[in-house]
């Protein structure tokens, strides 16, 4: 339950995509599960509360992941000589179709929300598979963690091996709609979200049926856009009257506009592709090591702060090797200097204090008023420790965050806080 209390220590926050905030032995306040603000001398007011002293240690808003898909994390790192379809069809659908088999699903998924639990992550978009009652079990499972999290039963019916696909978009819809009906009341923390795998896993006829559910539901969508060549090529194939792959999204309904809808990658958008993700106010899940190990290209993320579209970070276990979001923030700084290099020179590359933004703030929109210590924020916190990471020079307050960005690991935290509650 929500208390409150204050923290004590060195605290770092976005106040922008380009300013971060610090407070040097400062005080953060947290009254009923929401931020009253951060202190250099705690007023008055909050003098009673009581007060946790995390000594030198870094206190950092709760980390976001808007993308990554739970069944893979049972195979991170390994088939990453391949490409995006080529992996898909080898290593990831012979490996999610195992979640038929309730068993395994609660062996694989208790393994990845225990891991989830002890990473800086404290939101997260999470992709199940098409299978009901696992989903079931990694939303419980989810639940006991702490973490306050959006997980969805996939959609596809076509393009998809025999042993991993729904028999049609009726079956589709009813059991979506079975799984909304079997989870409604029963969670604090966990969410339904939209799932349709991508647009060639999903016919027409049930993207048409998503967008009805989805209205009657209320529900936020997420799937993929743009994230490889041959994907856009295939998609264009398949919706000969969409305009670029996007549009193939929007004419269903499902893609922004109304929706809050995420789409991950978007590692090669037409202009008219930006333009529309920009006016209708959809979420890029930018996934930089995902895209690299599966050689899917770089995304223009520049471009996309530039145009004002909402960017936040995504690990997409298992095309990234692990759940930290730390490790994508190091990642999205990397590449886009590649891009900057290689590709286009006017588009300048991030900046640490962007990347840790787009991996508090940024993702934490599409939860509300997360990822910050700015009054009236959801009071999610990270306490990090990085005693063992040793140096010989003094460093400043930004300095050691830089290092924990490039450096840490679940190691090095030592207390998190989800909306105001003590989850370790």
């Amino acid at each position: 339950m929500a208390e409150n209390f204050v923290l004590k220590g060195n605290i770092c926050y976005s106040q922008d995509a380009q300013t971060l905030k610090i407070a040097e032995q400062g005080y953060a306040v947290c009254m009923d599960g929401r931020s009253a603000g951060v202190y250099r001398e705690l007023p008055e007011m909050y003098a009673a509360l009581p007060l946790t002293d995390y000594g030198d240690r870094l206190i950092v808003p709760g980390l976001v992941d808007l993308h990554l898909h739970a069944p893979q994390y049972s195979f991170r790192g390994l088939g990453m000589d391949l490409e995006l379809l080529e992996w898909l069809n080898t290593r990831t659908f012979p490996e999610e179709a195992k979640y038929k088999d309730n068993e395994y699903a609660k062996k694989a998924y208790s393994i990845f929300a225990d891991n989830m639990k002890r990473s800086a992550t404290t939101r997260a978009c999470i992709f199940a598979t098409l299978h009901r009652d696992a989903t079931e079990i990694l939303m419980d499972l989810m639940e006991e963690t702490g973490l306050k999290t959006m997980v969805g039963k996939v959609n596809m019916d076509r393009n998809s091996p025999d042993f991993l696909v729904e028999e049609g978009p009726e079956a589709s819809a009813e059991e979506t709609i079975r799984w909304l009906e079997d989870i409604e009341g029963r969670y604090k923390n966990t969410m339904p979200i939209l799932t349709p795998r991508f647009i060639p896993t999903c016919s027409d006829e049930l993207m048409e049926r998503l967008k009805e559910i989805q209205a009657r539901y209320d529900l936020p969508m997420q799937s993929h856009l743009s994230e490889n060549r041959g994907e856009i090529s295939w998609v264009q194939e398949l919706c000969p009257w969409s305009e670029f792959y996007g549009d193939a999204y929007d004419h269903f309904g499902l893609f922004g506009n109304g929706v809050r809808t995420i789409m991950a990658h978007c590692v090669w958008p037409s202009h008219e592709e930006v333009s529309r993700m920009r006016d209708n106010g959809v979420f890029v899940a930018h996934c930089p090591q995902s895209n690299t190990n599966l050689s899917s290209g770089i995304a223009p993320v520049r471009t996309y702060l530039d145009q004002g579209i909402r960017v936040g970070l995504g690990t997409d276990v298992a095309g990234g090797v692990g759940e930290s979001i730390f490790r994508a923030m190091a990642d999205a700084v990397q590449v886009s200097k590649l891009r900057w290099r290689l590709v286009d020179e006017s588009l300048k590359p991030l900046t640490v204090e962007e990347a840790f933004y787009l991996g508090t703030v940024g993702g934490g929109a599409f939860f509300g008023k997360v990822g910050s210590f700015e009054e009236g924020y959801e009071f999610d916190a990270v306490v990090l420790n990085d005693q063992s990471l040793k140096h010989p020079q003094p460093l400043g307050v930004k300095e050691r965050l830089e290092r924990f960005i490039y450096l840490s690991d679940e190691r090095h935290i030592d207390a998190k806080y989800v909306s105001g509650s003590n989850v370790f």
